[in-house]
């Protein structure tokens, strides 16, 4: 933290962050959350007991069982519905998370949630290409909703989103976990207070070469080097390779740490080393962002190595993270000691975080919005034309 009389930093540590939250040192766990970007203290230290927001879990691959168990822990949340293709599927999670029969739906009876109200909110868990239709038809049903990163494919899918949940006075939120993180609080509040100065590179990079995962659409297990039908190679199901599913967190933490927006992109494709593979997506790009301050960024995603890191040089000093865009832990350093937090349930952290706002009926933060998805998918277009064109492309 700053200390405003001598605008001296003092490391933030793990101790010191349980400290100041007053639970003690022997905490191992904070069960609560963070519920502002902008607060890195809001973390409950008292148990809420009043009416939780009932979630509809819209698709069930992988990341929905690290959301269904965010919302055990939740606080403002509940786990109330699910929205499956495969009744194999609908049976176990009835089964595991006790959710009523008339609370099960698919596909093509998805729409009926508009009479039911056991669900004020449904979380939109499926391939990219399917964020819109899905968003809108749950706005339409009267439902607020969370849709997973990159919000959509294109510009023109996100702005229909926000405009048919703007049209049906619901809320639109995407899934950033990484704004309830206090790792990342703290990373953005060393960028944008200036406490080792003004920032100048930033160097970020996310890339796994094998991607465990699901495809909730078509039960494709297991994300790696030897499957060609994972959803995520499919332009027209993913929008785009990396980039669109990894790369979105090198450009989001660019941005809240510089707190800009970038001007112009500069890109360029890494070498394709599996043509069968990227055949329709690309498999490693690398990216150049310039910022009104004259910061610039470079970032990097591929799925053909494994990389995680983040890195900030200012004009007296830096910071780093290395895991640094993942799930972490997160573990980091400064000149002045380590970024040591405690790790918490990031999902659950998201899901109070909106919840609770929700519930107050006041409006979300602009940065979980659906506005700032837009931005994102906006950055990642002009990166693809920068990439394709080999020209420097400004951001409008």
């Amino acid at each position: 933290m700053v200390n405003r009389k001598s605008n001296q930093m003092k490391p933030l540590t793990r101790r010191s962050f349980l400290e100041e939250l007053g639970m003690g040192i022997g905490a191992s766990v904070v069960a609560g959350t963070l519920s502002s970007f902008v607060d890195i203290k809001g973390i409950h230290t008292h148990a809420y007991e009043g009416k939780k927001l009932n979630v509809a879990l819209c698709g069930l691959g992988n990341y929905a069982e690290m959301l269904a168990a965010g919302l055990t822990l939740s606080q403002y949340c509940h786990l109330s519905a699910i929205v499956t293709g495969h009744p194999e599927k609908a049976e176990q999670w009835k089964k595991d998370y006790h959710i009523p029969i008339n609370n099960i739906y698919n596909y093509e009876n998805f729409d009926d949630i508009r009479i039911n109200k056991d669900i004020d909110l449904v979380y939109v868990v499926l391939p990219n290409g399917l964020h819109k239709e899905f968003v809108i038809r749950a706005a339409k049903a009267g439902k607020h909703v969370i849709t997973e990163k990159p919000m959509a494919t294109s510009v023109e899918d996100c702005e229909a989103m926000i405009k048919s949940c703007k049209d049906a006075s619901v809320m639109l939120a995407v899934g950033y976990r990484l704004h309830y993180e206090p790792t990342h609080l703290e990373i953005k509040r060393l960028g944008q207070e200036k406490v080792f100065g003004q920032v100048r590179m930033i160097d970020a990079a996310l890339g796994y070469k094998t991607y465990d995962t699901t495809n909730e659409m078509e039960d494709l297990k297991n994300f790696n080097i030897n499957d060609q039908t994972q959803w995520r190679l499919r332009k027209s199901m993913s929008g785009g390779g990396p980039l669109m599913d990894l790369g979105i967190y090198c450009i989001q933490c660019s941005r809240y740490v510089l707190g800009e927006e970038p001007l112009s992109v500069t890109a360029q494709f890494g070498t394709v080393n599996n043509k069968t593979r990227f055949s329709q997506v690309e498999e490693t790009i690398t990216w150049q962002l310039e910022f009104p301050s004259g910061a610039i960024s470079n970032c990097t995603t591929s799925y053909g190595f494994n990389i995680d890191r983040f890195f900030a040089s200012a004009d007296e000093g830096y910071f780093e993270l290395s895991p640094g865009l993942s799930y972490g832990p997160f573990k980091g350093k400064t000149p002045k000691g380590e970024l040591d937090f405690p790790a918490i349930n990031q999902q659950a952290a998201q899901f109070d975080g909106i919840g609770k706002l929700i519930l107050e009926n006041k409006p979300l933060p602009s940065h979980i919005t659906g506005e700032e998805g837009l931005k994102d998918v906006r950055i990642i277009q002009a990166t693809y034309q920068a990439a394709q064109t080999g020209r420097k492309i400004i951001i409008s």
